[in-house]
This record gives C-alpha cells, sequence and structure tokens, in this order.
C-alpha cells in the first residue's frame, strides 16, 4: 500500500484566530504561541477508499463511486483507531492521527493568514474542494494545489479526525509546547472544513468536534508519524 509523506519541520507558529477576525468562533481564541518541538511526517493526502480497504477488507465510504482515490469517508474516530491498529501491526511503525496542534501547524505550513492561501476566501479554488465547487461531492485527493509544505487536501474535501479531546476552553490554559488537548472530554476534534461547507468554516484556525463514535460522509482522516522519514516513503 503506498501511503506518501512530507517532513514537517519543528518550529513555532501562532494558534487561533487573531482578534481582528470576524469570523472566528469564541473557542478560537485567544491566539496563542505554540512550539512544535520535533519534526514529523505527515501523509501528503487524506486517507484513501482504496487504502483503508487494503487494510480493512471493505469501503465504509458514502460516496462509493467516486472512485478509490477520493478519501474515504463515514468513519468515526472509533473506526479510524481500528485502522491504525491493524496498519501499524502489518507495517510495525507508529502510525497515529495528529494532534490538534500539529494539524494546524502543518494546515498552516507558515502562513499567519485566515486561509493558508490568503485572507480572502476567493482563493480557495485552487487549493479546496468546498461548498462552491465541489459539485456536492467529495473529489480525488490531491487534485487541488498543495500547499507550502507540500500537502493536499488540507482544507476542504472532508473534515480530518485529529487525536485530542475537543476543550471550548483549551486555548486559554494549554501548554505552548506541543499541546495534546484536555486529558478528557466527550468529543474529538475534527478540522480542516469540507466538500460541502461554507468557505469561512475552511479557515486555518476553525475548530469543530464529534462525538468519536459519530459517522459521516464528510469527514475523513490523514495519518502522521512522530519521526521524520524520507518524503515518498
Amino acid at each position: 500500500m503506498e501511503m506518501e509523506f512530507v517532513s514537517i519541520p519543528a518550529g513555532e507558529f501562532l494558534m487561533g484566530s487573531h482578534k481582528s477576525d470576524k469570523e472566528k468562533d469564541k473557542d478560537e481564541t485567544p491566539q496563542h504561541k505554540v512550539i512544535i518541538k520535533n519534526g514529523f511526517s505527515m501523509q501528503k493526502t487524506e486517507v484513501t477508499q482504496g487504502q483503508w480497504v487494503e487494510i480493512m477488507g471493505s469501503n465504509p465510504s458514502y460516496f462509493k463511486e467516486c472512485g478509490k482515490d477520493c478519501p474515504v469517508e463515514s468513519v468515526s474516530w472509533n473506526d479510524v483507531q481500528e485502522f491504525i491498529r491493524r496498519l501499524n501491526k502489518k507495517t510495525g511503525k507508529n502510525y497515529r492521527l495528529p494532534t490538534e496542534a500539529e494539524w494546524e501547524y502543518a494546515a498552516r505550513a507558515g502562513s499567519m493568514t485566515r486561509y493558508p492561501c490568503g485572507d480572502d476566501a476567493g482563493c480557495l479554488d485552487a487549493i479546496a474542494w468546498y461548498g462552491s465547487n465541489s459539485g456536492g461531492t467529495p473529489q480525488p485527493v490531491g487534485k487541488k494545489l498543495p500547499n507550502a509544505w507540500g500537502l493536499y487536501d488540507m482544507i476542504g474535501n472532508v473534515w480530518e479526525w485529529c487525536q485530542d479531546w475537543y476543550g471550548d476552553k483549551y486555548y486559554k490554559k494549554s501548554s505552548s509546547t506541543d499541546p495534546k488537548g484536555p486529558e478528557t472530554g466527550s468529543y474529538r476534534v475534527i478540522r480542516g472544513g469540507g466538500w460541502h461547507y461554507s468557505a469561512w468554516l475552511c479557515r486555518s484556525s476553525n475548530r469543530n468536534s464529534n462525538d468519536p463514535s459519530y459517522v459521516g460522509n464528510f469527514l475523513g482522516f490523514r495519518l502522521v508519524l512522530p519521526q521524520v522519514i524520507s518524503e515518498g516513503k
């Protein structure tokens, strides 16, 4: 099974929304510095239907007709954990979901604007499938432009599960170094916006969440490895 990854460098960034963003939600503030102490590797695209079938043996996706190169969807956070368990057993590696901080750091790819491509939602058409251009369905991965770090579809196509529990006031008390979310919770973080959502939900700082058992045809994921690996491996 071919799963391509890119190396994400260690560094720091401002996580959350600037106070001047009129579309921000309260849970996106305060904007705060986050340090990603160690580099890691992130999957270039969302996990595809073909990749899921190879590990799990069946395709849960609502949009099966979209094809094997489309993102797998209709998978819960719990389903994803089973996929990761089987994948790690097969490969001997330690794949996992990104933390919320890792996800936003990678999505921004050094940008400080509302979207990875700029402050104007008009730039989204070049990088993302969302409500205005998707045609009402997910699309094959990797067809839009990547961000500055070579990651495709971080914004739009399907929302992506993150590892963290969600906390609406978490930013006010989170660690500045490699934050990993609240210790407990009822919902898991999802990020990135999706194929039938508005542009403002595709902002890099936008936060959302869902029950870890929830299944939706707008919701998928991508993987990370905590160590840096060579591109394409």
